[in-house]
């Protein structure tokens, strides 16, 4: 019971940490969910648009840049990253995966070429985080406050965006690309302007990050792609992914559940080497949960199965 007790209340004390960080990477989530969901494009650019906008924020705050504006630079950075591997898909013919891996490469080279160096550390300049009243800088509260509501109004405005003519003449580009093409969409138009705004959000997650924790890494977006697609994961097998409004939510469903659960590991005293396995266990448990209530007859035969 004693160790119930302290399991409980280190996950306590973790949870404003793991909260402001969840929502944070829900940025990271909701970049990786645009292509995959809304366009079918399967993408990895968010992996090298994390650490470039957050090298180009530490760059920016470096520079003397208010933190507002170093985070719309990054968004601008991030679009532009993801607006390429768009580009080198349609241009070029070359698969989704590919094209992303390749523009994730190329990023990792730009980043180390934009600071000159592995590392930047910004810490002690001003940020975003210094402007909420009644909340002491750099605690987790202030995080909080601005990434909650970054994450609303985002919420909001795309919620929004989808539900005109041109979001969904977007999300009709990713149902059936030669319908919309018939129907005289610009595919390229919406396929490089939504990869583009996935690039940018994944980037805003990487600049708040630096912003946060106070220093820039051309290594921080490494495992950031798996992690984001296990939440988006969890957060569709909670909210679901039915409506625009529950597709939008799951991101941010999603990262607030997944990192609680990795605090609950951790206050467990589970290393952290084996987080994977743990993250591996949440995944498959919420994929498996829909089919376990609906298996309620008979085993579905074999053919039923592979379908």
């Amino acid at each position: 019971m004693e160790t119930v007790s302290m399991i409980f209340s280190n996950f306590i004390t973790l949870v404003p940490v793991t909260l402001a960080q969840s929502l944070i990477l829900s940025f990271i989530v909701l970049g990786i969910m645009l292509p995959f969901r809304t366009l079918n494009f399967p993408d990895l650019t968010s992996e090298g648009a994390f650490p470039l906008g957050g090298c180009v924020c530490a760059l920016s705050l470096a520079g003397g840049a208010p933190g507002w504006l170093a985070i719309l630079v990054a968004m601008a950075a991030g679009f532009l990253a993801g607006s390429c591997t768009a580009f080198v898909h349609l241009r070029f013919r070359i698969h989704t995966l590919l094209a992303g891996i390749l523009m994730m490469t190329m990023l990792y080279s730009i980043n180390l070429r934009l600071m000159g160096k592995s590392n930047l550390s910004v810490y002690g300049t001003p940020t975003i985080f210094d402007g909420v009243p009644f909340a002491e800088p750099g605690f987790p509260v202030a995080k909080i406050v601005v990434a909650g509501l970054l994450g609303i109004a985002v919420y909001c405005l795309l919620n929004l965006y989808f539900r005109t003519e041109r979001g969904t003449a977007m999300r009709a580009v990713g149902s059936n690309p030669d319908m919309a093409e018939a129907q005289g969409i610009s595919i390229w138009a919406f396929t490089i302007g939504g990869v583009g705004l996935a690039g940018a959000f994944s980037a805003t997650s990487g600049a708040l990050m630096v912003q946060s924790q106070g220093f820039a890494d051309v290594n921080m977006g490494i495992g950031t792609l798996i992690n984001g697609l296990a939440a988006l994961m969890i957060g569709e097998a909670i909210v679901g992914k039915q409506t625009i409004r529950r597709q939008l939510a799951a991101p941010f469903v999603g990262a607030i559940v997944y990192y609680q659960l990795v605090s609950l590991c951790l206050a467990a005293g589970m290393p952290p080497t084996d987080l994977k396995l743990a993250t591996g266990l949440f995944v498959l448990a919420m994929l498996a949960l829909p089919t376990l209530k609906r298996a309620r007859g008979p085993m579905p035969a074999r053919e039923t199965v592979r379908e």
